[in-house]
């Protein structure tokens, strides 16, 4: 694998943020036009400027819906990624079960931590323990306030000092390549279009179950063109968001794998020890834990992907858009230093 300095991974990972800053509004945009651009064509035709009547879309009403909507949208995004990105590491805590680790709870973990810190000359993330008798680890934060290494008690009972300290190296190199802030940066923007894709299958599903008669009557009543208007919308709107949740996923997966490879190749130079990284994620792919997290958006800081991900269908699609290469090359490229 060709090197790639810290200072480069870290310009390179800034820039990253800023282009999924970018990317993601443009998708939550492109969804509200072309919602709107389905709802004027489901509408039926519209009168042009000689009164005649026209079958087909009025782009230029479906601009003014989406001029008018725009400030709206960019209102409502901006703040929610406002409230979740400054208060995604109470979120993640949260979603994980994360809880402070003190210091003579766990000497130990503490000294590995002081040292790598001290190696690499970064200032001391804060420690966190979760009670899961399986292994697995995880970084996060956006600033060195809220940074963040997460263990659980799995991990720091079952591997050695030298294993435990490439698994910390590999998150340690997380936060210096500001990767955290990488991908919290996209689990907000996921989670905001599949919050609204949520929404609208929920209501979707509702609809059918519990409102179908207004399908069922004839379109000549109003109750039952209202009703019919109203799943039209729900329909459209359960599409858009659809279609932009996977381009928000691809974006996602645009992050790059090799955030992981760069982690493993630092957590492997701080430790000083490549074989000592590889035998813990040799343990960890055979046992990895936080299975109690559901949400893949979370998971994708974690060392290694829990086992109950892996399955169904949805698994599949996680597995086909994960961030997280396939742990048998990552331990053959740390077996080749």
């Amino acid at each position: 694998m060709k090197y790639v300095g810290i200072r480069t991974q870290i310009h390179r990972n800034n820039r990253n943020s800023f282009l999924l800053l970018l990317m993601f509004p443009v998708i939550i945009l492109a969804m509200v036009w072309v919602f709107l651009l389905l709802l004027n064509y489901f509408g039926g035709g519209y009168y042009d400027n000689y009164g005649n009547y026209v079958t087909g879309v009025d782009f230029d009403h479906v601009m003014q819906s989406f001029l008018s909507a725009l400030p709206w949208v960019i209102g409502a995004v901006a703040l929610w990624f406002a409230i979740a990105y400054f208060s995604n590491t109470a979120m993640i805590s949260r979603a994980t079960g994360a809880r402070p680790l003190e210091r003579r709870e766990n000497p130990r973990v503490y000294n590995i931590v002081e040292n790598l810190c001290m190696t690499c000359g970064m200032d001391m993330p804060k420690i966190n323990i979760v009670d899961d008798p399986q292994l697995n680890a995880y970084a996060s934060g956006i600033n060195k306030d809220s940074y963040a290494v997460t263990l659980t008690t799995g991990i720091i009972n079952l591997l050695s000092d030298s294993e435990l300290a490439g698994v910390i190296g590999h998150e340690l190199t997380h936060i210096r390549n500001r990767d955290t802030r990488l991908l919290i940066t996209s689990i907000v923007f996921v989670g905001i279009v599949s919050t609204v894709m949520s929404v609208a299958v929920r209501l979707l599903y509702n609809n059918f179950i519990y409102g179908g008669r207004y399908v069922s009557r004839s379109n000549n009543s109003s109750e039952g063109n209202g009703g019919l208007s109203f799943v039209i919308v729900l329909f459209v709107a359960a599409v858009c968001s659809g279609i932009a949740y996977i381009f928000s996923l691809l974006t996602r997966f645009a992050i790059s794998r090799k955030r992981e490879y760069m982690a493993d190749a630092g957590g492997a130079e701080l430790c000083g020890d490549p074989l000592a990284l590889a035998s813990a994620l040799k343990k960890i792919s055979a046992n990895p834990g936080l299975d109690a997290v559901k949400e893949p958006d979370v998971a994708q800081l974690f060392i290694m992907k829990p086992d109950e991900m892996k399955e169904g269908v949805m698994g599949f699609m996680n597995s086909l858009f994960s961030t997280h290469p396939d742990p048998a090359k990552r331990i053959a490229i740390l077996e080749q230093f």
